[in-house]
């Protein structure tokens, strides 16, 4: 009886996955409006009563992508901080992973979708960009104090600024090339960025620190 327990349960928690995944597709493909249940449950092999067993609304629903989203995010940021010997690989790591997540997870870019989406103002969501654009400035203030960011800048502005333009960049990708040129775009965007705020003893690594933002050789 235990194990007919513990079986169930497992299929409990593969058929939530499949739905969130079946829903991250969804939402990502078409918005929050253009979701429906329906069209989730379809997804995922599942009847309209099984999915409602699992989630209760689609805002319900929704707020289950997020959170998974938020899950794989500070996985990714986890490795960026381990892979990072100085605040600035640190930054380009973090953003090689946010890359890669945007190409690659399909949770990531429907849960930042939903995110910003302000249709779905009923989601139980986090503000998107606040929170990243602290972790830059607080990155950028330990730069500084490694001797890698010029003491000139503002921690804060440049975490104001590099976000949104991460985003931009993001976007156009997405729009222009279905994200195809992400990582190249990106290195552009950090070529100019760094060679405003880096101090003279960083500015001969640029190459190098930008040339994070690549593929792993798992992704190619």
């Amino acid at each position: 009886m235990a194990q007919d327990g513990g079986t169930r349960q497992q299929r409990a928690v593969a058929t939530r996955a499949a739905i969130i995944d079946a829903a991250a597709h969804e939402f990502d493909e078409h918005g929050y409006l253009g979701t429906s249940m329906d069209a989730v449950a379809e997804r995922a092999g599942l009847t309209k009563g099984a999915l409602y067993f699992h989630f209760s609304s689609k805002a319900d629903l929704a707020g289950a992508v997020v959170a998974r989203q938020h899950e794989v995010s500070r996985q990714y940021g986890e490795a960026a901080f381990a892979r990072g010997r100085t605040p600035l690989e640190v930054v380009m790591w973090l953003s090689q992973g946010l890359a890669t997540q945007m190409v690659h997870e399909v949770v990531v870019s429907a849960g930042i979708r939903l995110s910003t989406d302000t249709a779905a103002a009923e989601v139980d969501r986090k503000d998107p960009y606040t929170d990243w654009m602290q972790l830059v400035a607080e990155l950028m203030g330990q730069g500084v104090e490694a001797g890698e960011v010029d003491p000139v800048w503002d921690p804060a502005l440049v975490g104001r600024v590099v976000i949104p333009a991460y985003t931009g960049v993001q976007t156009v990708s997405d729009v222009l090339a279905d994200r195809a040129d992400l990582y190249e775009r990106l290195r552009e965007l950090w070529t100019l960025l760094l060679a405003a705020i880096v101090t003279e003893r960083t500015r001969p690594e640029i190459p190098r620190l930008v040339g994070i933002i690549a593929p792993l050789p798992t992704e190619v």
